[in-house]
């Protein structure tokens, strides 16, 4: 385990483009009891979300993209992904390790979320999400249709604005909720 505390594993329910245009990652628990319906969005770059949605989709790049080369090295040297891990979030920044069992013992690596998680859909490693990264970042989820009861999104916890990333995070948080509301839970299946 990570920095500590509890944990939940998690799946990526989608990767979306917000209003503004930046790109999305979604976390959701996989246990719904445990999550009281929240999903984690955390903001990645345009080649990162690409990466992962190659690799959810089972699709192949004409050539190697940089985490297809790191899941290729880790395999030549007899290294896998045990796990990924989203360990805490410090002034808005996500922090994830990636866990990786060598010839020379097990590894815990320092990792952007959206790397880690670029790797283990490539590797079929489990996610893991930090608690209480959930609590403080989770936003009700309207995206994967989980929440039975559209009145008790008000009671669930919402995200801070420092949680999500900059001085202007509320703005981007308000903005994506709007764009939750919007979205049609369609647009993120892997059909």
């Amino acid at each position: 385990m990570g920095a500590g505390g509890e944990r939940v594993k998690v799946r990526v329910a989608g990767v979306a483009v917000d209003g503004s245009g930046q790109h999305v990652i979604l976390l959701k628990p996989l246990n719904d009891e445990e999550d009281d319906g929240l999903i984690l969005p955390i903001w990645i770059g345009e080649q990162e979300a690409t990466s992962i949605l190659v690799a959810i989709q089972g699709a192949r790049a004409p050539r190697p993209l940089a985490h297809d080369l790191m899941r290729d090295m880790l395999d030549s040297l007899g290294a896998t992904v045990d796990e990924v891990e989203i360990v805490r979030i410090e002034d808005g920044t996500f922090f994830a390790e990636v866990v990786l069992s060598a010839p020379s013992g097990v590894r815990r690596l320092d990792a952007r979320p959206s790397d880690a998680v670029a790797l283990a859909s490539r590797t079929e490693a489990p996610i893991w999400l930090a608690t209480a990264v959930l609590e403080e970042a989770g936003i009700p989820d309207t995206v994967t249709g989980d929440d039975d009861d559209e009145d008790d999104a008000g009671d669930a916890p919402t995200s801070s604005p420092a949680a999500v990333g900059g001085p202007d995070a509320e703005a981007r948080v308000d903005e994506f909720k709007r764009f939750l509301d919007d979205v049609d839970p369609d647009d993120f299946r892997d059909d």
